[in-house]
Formats: structure tokens, C-alpha cells, sequence
């Protein structure tokens, strides 16, 4: 029950007994204008008045108890009908049906309760000579009446229920389209990560063990300090074909295989602060949650393309990065006060669309603000997702 219906049911039991009050205090003052007869209005009032009581009660249960309300109705009536029949001035108290119907009685049976109202108030007043008249009205337009008031009430029911099958149609429509676009995304996402699986595989693997096989000739041919950037170069290429061979079998970052975003991002980021020389400041906010994989790559991927940007194109002294959790989304923000360029020119490289690409894969967007001479920010915004099999916990 609302807060609303507290304050009506009060209404009505408070206008019912004002009513009573007007209509016997009309009448003592008026004086009879019947004949004195058995009960009487006085006798009358005391009975109208004990048999409102239970209005307030009834109006907080009118949808459970409904033929215990339609019951009470009748009998309202028909004592406020004894009372105008006793004296003209119960008319008045006659008259509260009309809220009472409209506020307490089943939709179905408004039209119904004014109607039958109405008629028990003029037949009160009728005088024996028009009973016949007062049957004619009755036939002639109350009947016709209250059954147009039960039809239109009955399509009232039916469009009300109609619009509520329809919205949940629609809402389990949208939950299918939802898992549809899903699934289309992750078998679209599926086969790039096959298609780009198989270049790694055929061109940057097969290069590195090429590459490899070259460097370990020209070892053994070489002493001092050439040998000791040899042996670099060719422990470098090895990490390059392990994280390529990985790549293929999940083309998810080594970094995140045994640690959260956050952790493989500060690890990754001091790690580029050192051999870069440019003083990187790591912020996180929010509460860290898991994410789906494919989001975690990317966030990662875009991230250390970014500060790779940064490295080489730059010649920035300082640099942010900031990686922000909400309910609803990750942020992942990179800036930097070096040179700056403008976005509008097209750029030789693929960093810029590959980042794009990247967020734009996982529905996320991506924004770079820059000026010559001004730094460059470069800002993510990709959905919260779940791991696979924790869609229902969120």
C-alpha cells in the first residue's frame, strides 16, 4: 500500500461522516417534511454512522477483498437511500456513492456504483405518481449506462494487459538481441584472432628464427665485445619468438597470464620507464575487477603501444598513465608533455589505427587530444566485461 493510499483512505472515511453530519443537521433544522414512521431518520443515522467505520480498512484492502467491498457498497447505499426516503436532506449524504465507487469499487463496476447511486438517490425522492417515470429512466438510460461503463472498463483490462504481454515481449526481445550481438562479436573477434594467429605464425615467428640462426652464425665468428651484443641480440630474439609463439596459441599478453591488469601494467610501464629514461607517474583508481580477456589485452596492448609512441616520437620529460575503474566501464588515460602533432594529419604508422582497432574491438572508444608543442592524451574507455561464466555475479 503507497503513501498515497494511507492518506485517501482517510479522505474518504472523513467525507463520508462530514456528509452524515451536514445532512442530520439539515434535517433537525428543516424538520421532517414526512410522516413520523418506524425507524426514522434519527434511528437511521446512528447505524449509517457505525456502518462507515470499516471504509478505511476496506479502501487498504479494496484488490483482496473485493465482494466484502462491493458488499459494504450496497448496503451504504441503500441506508443512505432509507435516509433521503426519511427526509430530503440525506440527499446530500447520498451523494458520497459517487466517490466511493469511483475510489473503492473494481474497475468493472464504477460505472456500475454511480449508476446505482444515482438511481437510489431519485427513486428516494420520487413520489409514488412518477414510479413509473423513474422506471423509464432507469431502463432508458441508467441500465444502458452502467453496461457501457462495463464494457469500456472490460477493453480497458484487456488493452492494459495486451500493453503488459507486449513489454515483456520486447523486453526479452532486447536481452536476445543483446546475447546476439554478443555472440557476433565474440565469433568476429574468434576469427581476427585466427587470422592474425596465422600471420604471426607464417611471417614474425618464421623471421625470428631466421634471424636467430644468422645471429648464432656471426657468434661464432666474433670475440669480445661484439659477442657480449650478439649474445644479447639473440637472447632478445628468443623472448620475441616465445611471446610470438604464445601469441599464437592465445594472443593474450605473457604479462597477464599470471597477474591481474593493474599488476602487468605497473610492471610493464617501470619496466619502459628504465630503458626509455623518461619519468613515468603510474596512478590507479577505482576498485580493480576481473575482466574478459580480450578486454584486458587490449587495455594492456593500447597501453604499451602508447607509451611506445611516446618513446619514439615524443621527446617527452614526463608522462602519466592513469587506469581508472567504474561500475561500468575501465579508463585508461596516457599523456605527455612532449612535442605533440596533430591529430588530423595521417600518420605513416599503423600505433594510431591499431589502438583504435583495438578498443573499437572490444566496444570501448578511444580519443587522442594533441598540439604541436603542447604533449599528446590519449584516452580509453572500453565496457566493464566479465570474465566467461561471471555475467549472471555482476
Amino acid at each position: 500500500m503507497s503513501r498515497l493510499d494511507g492518506r485517501e483512505r482517510w479522505v474518504y472515511l472523513a467525507l463520508a461522516y462530514a456528509l452524515l453530519a451536514v445532512s442530520a443537521i439539515a434535517a433537525a433544522v428543516m424538520g421532517g417534511d414526512t410522516p413520523a414512521r418506524w425507524p426514522g431518520w434519527p434511528v437511521l443515522v446512528p447505524a449509517a454512522a457505525v456502518w462507515l467505520a470499516p471504509i478505511a480498512w476496506l479502501h487498504a484492502h479494496r484488490d483482496t477483498h473485493r465482494a466484502l467491498v462491493v458488499g459494504h457498497f450496497l448496503v451504504l447505499i441503500a441506508l443512505a437511500g432509507a435516509l433521503a426516503a426519511e427526509h430530503a436532506a440525506f440527499t446530500v449524504f447520498a451523494s458520497v456513492g459517487y466517490p466511493l465507487a469511483i475510489g473503492m469499487l473494481p474497475a468493472r463496476l464504477v460505472m456500475l456504483g454511480v449508476t446505482v447511486t444515482a438511481v437510489v438517490s431519485l427513486a428516494a425522492q420520487a413520489s409514488p405518481g412518477a414510479r413509473a417515470s423513474l422506471l423509464s429512466v432507469i431502463a432508458a438510460v441508467a441500465l444502458p449506462l452502467a453496461l457501457a461503463g462495463w464494457y469500456v472498463s472490460a477493453e480497458h483490462d484487456k488493452r492494459r494487459r495486451l500493453v503488459e504481454r507486449l513489454r515483456a515481449a520486447m523486453d526479452e526481445n532486447a536481452e536476445l538481441n543483446a546475447r546476439l550481438l554478443d555472440q557476433a562479436r565474440s565469433a568476429g573477434v574468434l576469427d581476427e584472432r585466427h587470422r592474425m594467429a596465422g600471420e604471426i605464425h607464417d611471417t614474425v615467428a618464421q623471421d625470428l628464427v631466421a634471424l636467430m640462426g644468422q645471429i648464432h652464425a656471426a657468434a661464432r665468428v666474433c670475440d669480445g665485445p661484439a659477442r657480449r651484443h650478439l649474445d644479447q641480440a639473440a637472447e632478445l630474439a628468443r623472448r620475441s619468438l616465445s611471446e610470438a609463439r604464445r601469441s599464437v596459441r592465445a594472443l593474450r599478453p605473457e604479462s597477464l597470464e599470471d597477474s591481474r591488469l593493474p599488476e602487468a601494467v605497473d610492471r610493464m610501464a617501470r619496466s619502459w620507464s628504465e630503458s626509455s629514461g623518461v619519468g613515468l607517474a603510474l596512478e590507479l583508481t577505482g576498485t580493480p575487477v576481473a575482466l574478459a580477456a580480450d578486454v584486458e589485452a587490449a587495455l594492456f596492448r593500447i597501453a604499451q603501444e602508447a607509451l611506445a609512441n611516446v618513446a619514439k616520437h615524443a621527446r617527452a620529460t614526463r608522462t602519466a598513465l592513469t587506469l581508472s575503474y567504474t561500475d561500468e566501464s575501465v579508463l585508461l588515460d596516457v599523456r605527455d608533455d612532449g612535442a605533440g602533432f596533430d591529430p588530423q594529419t595521417p600518420a605513416d604508422g599503423f600505433g594510431l589505427d591499431g589502438m583504435r582497432r583495438r578498443a573499437h574491438g572490444v566496444g570501448g572508444t578511444l580519443a587522442i587530444e594533441s598540439e604541436p608543442g603542447q604533449g599528446t592524451a590519449v584516452a580509453v574507455s572500453v565496457p566493464a566485461i566479465p570474465p566467461a561464466g561471471q555475467g549472471d555475479a555482476r
